[in-house]
């Protein structure tokens, strides 16, 4: 549900601003700022267990410092054991996760610095997924905090899609839909958030809404090849799978697909997968032609692809070289 931080990267930030938060050099701050260190030199080699009594140590001199408690919540949470969900102390792991990732929101609240407010969002992400299905499973205390995190930044669409994957868990599927749709309203030109949501309607089973953000996705950033070539394999998976399709309209498809892999193509001429799914989708018209000539064009424009999918995968990675016409069978589906 989330992306996780780069640890060495956060832990370098989070000590870097510590050093400059601790410039009063009251005795107390001192060893604070020391038992910090000492922790994170562990924390840095994985060591979660011995750094837990070095946060703690550090939270003890100075309790008012938020990164000592993100870092002592995130020790805790990668001390929990998935397969061991029965186990009281294991689960324990976790409740002092979301117990000091909330310390670490109320105490960086009023933060203004670009990194405290990075951290301050890092803890609130990561408490929203510890409440989260796979974890202590608590929608009612995971919704208020997404909730808590968009009103505090309503621009960022990140929350919104956290949210909706917190909806979508629950079965709520119209708030889910509105949170995935919110994420693009708070940043249209981000395609990511196209994605979000076609990835969303494709889990629901609804191809036309799937689509529909693919395109949207591919009219965010035009220039980007892979972007129409995804559209290219949905529509060629799709056609695979829905055996039940009118003749007229998986040739429709079909041909919508090429049209997809045409412009991906356009952008990057040796687009290997491009040119692998163009000619699947050229064997799959074939199917649906009625024409034998035509058909006859299709197979041999697929050939002629398929020899350069190989020529390029041979270059690539020297790869040695398949079957001639082993690229024949369209009923291949994407998704296989």
């Amino acid at each position: 549900m989330l992306v996780r931080f780069t640890r060495f990267a956060v832990v370098a930030m989070a000590l870097a601003v510590f050093a400059a938060g601790c410039g009063k050099y009251s005795i107390s701050n001192i060893r604070s700022a020391k038992a910090f260190q000492d922790a994170n030199a562990l924390y840095s080699k994985g060591d979660y267990a011995g750094a837990l009594p070095y946060y703690e140590s550090s939270i003890k001199f100075n309790p008012d410092l938020g990164y000592p408690y993100f870092f002592l919540g995130h020790s805790h949470e990668q001390l929990f054991k998935p397969a061991k969900k029965d186990d009281p102390k294991n689960i324990e792991h976790l409740e002092q996760a979301a117990k000091n990732y909330r310390e670490a929101v109320d105490r960086l609240k009023g933060a203004k610095d670009e990194k405290e407010m990075q951290v301050r969002r890092y803890a609130y992400e990561y408490l929203i997924a510890v409440y989260g299905p796979e974890k202590l499973n608590d929608f009612e205390k995971a919704e208020p905090i997404a909730r808590e995190l968009i009103a505090l930044d309503p621009g960022d669409p990140t929350t919104y899609r956290i949210l909706g994957k917190l909806y979508e868990d629950q079965g709520r599927f119209d708030e889910a839909e509105k949170a995935f749709l919110d994420s693009i309203q708070s940043k249209p030109a981000e395609p990511l958030g196209y994605q979000m949501l076609a990835a969303y309607y494709n889990r629901r089973g609804n191809f036309a809404k799937t689509m529909e953000a693919w395109n949207k996705r591919a009219q965010a950033e035009p220039k980007n090849p892979e972007a129409w070539h995804t559209i290219g394999v949905y529509y060629q998976d799709y056609v695979f799978r829905e055996k039940k399709l009118a003749r007229a309209q998986a040739l429709e498809l079909t041909l919508k697909g090429i049209e997809a892999e045409d412009k991906a193509l356009s952008l990057s001429p040796e687009y290997i997968d491009a040119i692998t799914y163009k000619n699947i989708l050229l064997r799959q018209q074939a199917l649906y032609e009625t024409n034998a000539a035509k058909q006859k064009a299709l197979i041999d424009e697929a050939e002629q692809l398929f020899k350069k999918q190989t020529e390029l995968r041979k270059r690539a990675e020297g790869a040695p070289t398949p079957t001639p016409g082993a690229g024949k069978d369209a009923s291949k589906g994407a998704g296989s």
